[in-house]
């Protein structure tokens, strides 16, 4: 593979979609990455609006460490966060990539787009224009609810994944909804991991003093987008229960997003102000260091694909408390790697957090079990898939 040259289409290129890539940079003579951009997103690098401040380009790019044949390309196209809106993102999309295209002459014989909607549109119609193999990974949200909105977002998608040559999905649960679909495209399953030079097991008490965190508190960790189907709620919830019982606890919740404002209320309006604490969004580097601060990680996610940061919890030797959703019970399948709850019910996750915060852990036993998940494993089964498909 050496010779050839890879197209991605993304959201971003930070963690989870920049992780991968960078481990394949050397496999190919040049990966060009086109990443998904709504320029009316900048204005939050200079007005504090929470909803936009993850959609920025500053925030979609990670160029940390990038291997110097791989070209990220940013492709604007102007949209307003409706569904209407996004329905029409599909040629939008195209439309911007095909100019960065042939502004920059770029050359791919392979396609590799991560969501299905609106970056695997875009691999397909490029797909049915070049001639070249594509891969489409579906993540999450973009298998287990567009499809499934109306008969529309129905067809889109089965358009999608059947034009691909490769499909690549990271949960049996997704897999499940694609099989729902006239899909005849071949599937596998790969779930999302870590990247285990960046996190490990560290020193909890120098990592306390870094972010100065009370040394002698229990610390809950959650990191995630502040959106309704993050179930933020739910913790804020179970955390009142839990202060009843005790005082030693200090709930850390890491991330932006449109519910900031609203949570906020909550938290002060339960006067739990002096155990919860939004801190915002911090970089991808910082986030081992909260981890491996922590006593234990909570995600009581309503939904979810399978989440990287539970692969990032588990190589950092912490257990991992979360919902019965998605891909999280494929992973956390004993209970020496953490405990999982109904979602939407704060009293149930309220007492798993007292049971694993009273818990004994081993972090070498969980630090163990998570190898398999590290990114350079991964890579390579992806790798395989695009040799297969280069060799045909």
């Amino acid at each position: 593979m050496g010779k050839n040259n890879l197209l991605l289409i993304c959201e971003t290129y930070t963690n989870f979609q920049k992780d991968p890539i960078d481990l394949l940079a050397n496999h190919f003579n040049n990966i060009s990455v086109f990443v998904k951009y709504n320029p009316i997103a900048e204005i939050s690098r200079y007005i504090s609006l929470p909803a936009l401040i993850q959609h920025n380009s500053k925030n979609k790019i990670d160029l940390t460490n990038k291997p110097p044949n791989i070209n990220v390309f940013l492709t604007p196209i102007f949209y307003m966060p409706f569904d209407s809106q996004y329905k029409a993102l599909g040629n939008k999309h195209l439309k911007s990539v095909e100019k960065v295209i042939e502004e920059n002459n770029i050359e791919f014989d392979l396609i590799h787009s991560h969501f299905t909607w609106p970056c695997g549109y875009v691999g397909a119609k490029l797909r049915e224009k070049y001639n070249v193999p594509l891969v489409i990974t579906a993540h999450g949200f973009d298998i287990y609810k567009l499809p499934f909105k109306d008969m529309d977002w129905q067809q889109k998608i089965q358009y999608v994944l059947n034009s691909a040559d490769y499909i690549i999905t990271v949960s049996k649960n997704n897999l499940d909804c694609i099989n729902k679909l006239n899909v005849n495209t071949p599937v596998k399953i790969l779930p999302n991991g870590y990247k285990d030079d960046l996190f490990y097991p560290m020193n909890q008490l120098q990592c306390k003093r870094k972010l100065n965190l009370p040394l002698n508190n229990k610390i809950i960790l959650n990191v995630g987008n502040l959106s309704e189907v993050k179930g933020h709620k739910y913790l804020i919830e179970a955390m009142k229960e839990i202060v009843k019982f005790r005082k030693d606890v200090l709930c850390i919740i890491i991330g932006e997003g449109k519910l900031r404002n609203t949570l906020q209320r909550q938290i002060n309006n339960n006067g739990l102000s002096k155990f919860i604490k939004l801190v915002g969004r911090r970089p991808h580097s910082e986030i081992p260091i909260w981890i491996n601060a922590c006593d234990l990680f909570v995600l009581p996610s309503l939904n979810e694909g399978n989440p990287t940061v539970m692969f990032e919890c588990l190589g950092c030797g912490k257990p991992f408390i979360g919902t019965n959703v998605g891909g999280v019970p494929e992973i956390i399948k004993s209970n020496d790697h953490g405990l999982l709850t109904d979602a939407g019910n704060s009293h149930k996750l309220a007492e798993k957090i007292k049971t694993a915060l009273d818990k004994k852990w081993d972090g070498k036993k969980i630090v163990n079990y998570a190898e398999k998940y590290k990114w350079k494993n991964i890579a390579e089964e992806i790798q395989q898939i695009y040799c297969h498909l280069l060799q045909n």
